[in-house]
């Protein structure tokens, strides 16, 4: 069972490689659910981790719909993750109706040669995945990252399992959504999916001697006060199960 862990910065990162994580998906945003990292996180994740770093290639949060100026972000952004020494990148694209965007994936592709690819989540706003399962094959990709379209990949279950079927080993499908060490063995079990990918989120309380109440950086000036990392126990837990 290969445990891919996400992570937004590299506190967390170094926490999950020591949890037993295989490989780290890089990004920015994590409750928005991951942006395209900045320069100096790139870089400094591929320095220390000795596991294979993702980088999340996606401009903004919202939608997988892209215009062309964030197209070519995209590309720029895949291009800087190889120069830094990724292995991989993670991306996702769709059409105005909800299908896979071939032509952009597929510059997508081509910008990303020589690195391994995968399709995150908007796999799982389409039409029609078994369609995109076929097309995402056809395309190259490496795997695909789903829930089974469902809120959690415990609740995707059924389509999982028909997603490993269809693959026949021409793609990986990793689960992932609200993966855990209560639920990850009757997936892995269920499904006959070889790939889990979570981020075991917990809070440290800052280490800030003085805290002023009146100010807040963002909506709600309780996020001032502690940091979103990965919980070392959560991570090693899923990794003992396997």
């Amino acid at each position: 069972m290969k445990i891919e862990v996400c992570v937004d910065n590299i506190e967390s990162a170094i926490i999950a490689e020591q949890a037993g994580a295989d490989r780290i998906e890089l990004c920015t945003a994590l409750p928005l659910g991951g942006l395209t990292p900045h320069y100096s996180l790139i870089k400094v994740a591929t320095q220390k981790l000795s596991i294979p770093v993702y980088v999340m290639i996606r401009p903004r949060a919202g939608d997988f719909l892209f215009n062309a100026d964030e197209q070519q972000m995209m590309i720029d952004d895949i291009e800087m993750a190889k120069q830094l020494g990724a292995a991989g990148v993670v991306i996702g694209a769709l059409t105005v109706n909800a299908e896979i965007d071939i032509a952009l994936t597929k510059m997508l592709m081509q910008s990303a040669r020589g690195l391994d690819v995968t399709f995150h989540r908007a796999f799982d706003l389409c039409q029609d995945p078994l369609h995109a399962l076929q097309q995402l094959i056809e395309l190259g990709c490496s795997r695909i990252l789903t829930s089974g379209q469902a809120a959690t990949a415990a609740q995707g279950q059924t389509l999982l399992t028909q997603l490993v079927q269809q693959a026949q080993h021409k793609i990986s499908i990793m689960a992932g959504a609200g993966i855990n060490a209560d639920n990850a063995l009757t997936i892995a079990q269920q499904t006959g999916i070889t790939e889990l990918h979570l981020s075991g989120k917990s809070y440290r309380p800052s280490k800030m001697q003085y805290q002023n109440s009146q100010a807040a950086m963002g909506q709600n000036a309780n996020e001032d006060t502690q940091i979103l990392v990965t919980d070392f126990a959560k991570i090693n837990a899923v990794r003992k199960l396997f």
